[in-house]
Order: structure tokens, then sequence, then C-alpha cells
């Protein structure tokens, strides 16, 4: 299939909460149509119910092409959720990690949540952040997983701006990762902000924690897709010429305007790219 985008509903959690199927109408509205759910805690159920937000989007001409939820260990529960909807693929969203030892402990869990998963149908991805482009042991905390989970059990779905805040080239990291990354994760970086390496902030062997992860988001940090400084064109053209990419999802953070009116944004730039 050629390269289509869509949109994280992440970015649009805070109207979500307040109408669920209202806004999902605007983002119909608005020209979205392939989306990625998020569900942070799957112990409390998986809402909303699979049947319903099913009708309801195949109605609006919208589809769930992509999920993260977590915990991601309630198998035959998840899986069965993806398949109501007609999701092919499940991520990880977030880790972190003290040392290489703890990575590899990681590289384990994610071969088993990706082989249960691939017995279920499902794709199973890792999405990164800014903090797997930390060294241990002089490599990359992202290369360690590549080198230590089966490709066929665990692919990766790149975030390009949190791999530019890690300090690495999203556009060379694309193509490192040839046909193991097909869903790819798309915000923007205000030109104004420095240094755009995080690792300048914390030190490349800081104890990166969840709580120091928080910290270091600011809302000043994050601008609408096709606003900022990154090179969204190039990356759109280097997914469509290795070939591999499914979807590139809209993700936005953080934002000072309304999350309706932000996604809107995007959308238009990211149409116009398209449009090339």
């Amino acid at each position: 299939m050629s390269l289509q985008f869509g949109l994280q509903l992440y970015s649009v959690r805070d109207e979500l909460k307040k109408d669920y199927w209202g806004t999902l109408e605007k983002l119909a509205a608005i020209g979205y149509r392939n989306l990625e759910i998020a569900i942070h805690n799957a112990d409390a159920g998986l809402e909303p119910n699979a049947t319903e937000l099913r009708k309801r989007l195949d109605a609006l001409g919208m589809r769930v092409v992509s999920s993260h939820i977590q915990p991601l260990d309630r198998y035959e529960e998840i899986i069965a959720y993806n398949k109501e909807l007609g999701s092919t693929s499940i991520a990880l969203g977030i880790a972190f990690f003290k040392n290489k030892q703890e990575v590899l402990e990681c590289c384990e869990l994610l071969n088993r949540h990706g082989e249960a998963y691939k017995k279920g149908g499902l794709d199973f991805y890792y999405h990164n952040h800014f903090q797997e482009f930390q060294k241990f042991d002089g490599e990359y905390v992202m290369d360690i997983i590549l080198n230590n989970t089966d490709k066929d059990l665990v692919k990766v779905e790149l975030d390009t701006y949190w791999a530019v805040r890690g300090g690495v080239d999203p556009i060379a990291y694309l193509k490192k990762l040839g046909d193991r990354c097909d869903l790819v994760h798309q915000k923007d970086l205000p030109a104004a902000v420095a240094p755009k390496n995080l690792l300048e902030v914390t030190g490349d062997d800081a104890d990166i924690t969840f709580e120091r992860f928080l910290e270091l988001k600011s809302v000043d940090h994050f601008s609408e897709v096709g606003e900022g400084s990154l090179d969204i064109a190039g990356i759109i053209s280097t997914l469509r010429e290795i070939g591999a990419a499914k979807y590139i999802f809209v993700e936005q953070d953080l934002t000072s305007r309304n999350q309706l009116e932000s996604v809107e944004i995007s959308y238009r730039n990211i149409s116009k790219l398209f449009e090339v």
C-alpha cells in the first residue's frame, strides 16, 4: 500500500474526555481518516466499546489502523479488541532504562510481546522517545533494542521528533531501519528551541526517569506539523523511497491552542506535503 497519513488520538485527549463521539465527528470533518488510538490504563478496561467505536467510525468514513494500549500483557483481550476495530498494529509507547542490562531485559519482554501478538494476527512495535539515543557501552539504546529483538516479532514505530531531541537525524535513521519501520510519528519542533538535543541538557549517561522526562517537556518545545523546523517533506520523501511505510501519524504532545484547532493546522499542512 502507498504511504498514508493519520492522527494519533492522544493529540486530542482532552477533547475526547469532554465529548468522545463529538470529537471524532469533528476530526472527520477536518478530514482525518486513519486513526491510532491510545489507551493508557487498560487495567481499568478497554473503552470505548470496540463494537460501538467501529460502528461510529464506519459511519464517519474513519478507521483505527493501530493502537497504543498499556499494559500490554492482557493479550487475548487486547487482540480481540483490535480485531473488532480492524486495527492490525499495536505498540509499546514508552520505556526507560538505567543501564544496558535493563535494555536487554526489556528486549526479552519485547520479544515475548511480539510473539504473543503475532500469534493473534497483530504486528508489534516499539515507539521511541529521546532517551533511546542515550549510549550504554558506546551503543545507542535503540540499536541495542534492534540488535537483541527478533525483526520478525518487533518492529519500530519511529517518532522523528524524539529522534531529533535525542541528537539523531531521523532521515538517516529511517534509512537504517528500512522495512523494519512502517509506522511513523510526526510532530514538529520550533526553530527557536535550543539545544535541540535534550541529552545535552541531561548528560548522555543520566538516569532518565519518567518524572525527569516530564520535567523536560514544555509546550514551547512543540509546534504543529509544518509550522516548525523539521524536514517533514524530506521525511515523507524518504519513507516513499524506502517503500515500506504504511502510515505517518500526526501527534501533538502539547499545544497552546485548542487541541482540535492544533490538529486541524497539522492536517492542512501535512495534506499539502502529501500532494507533492
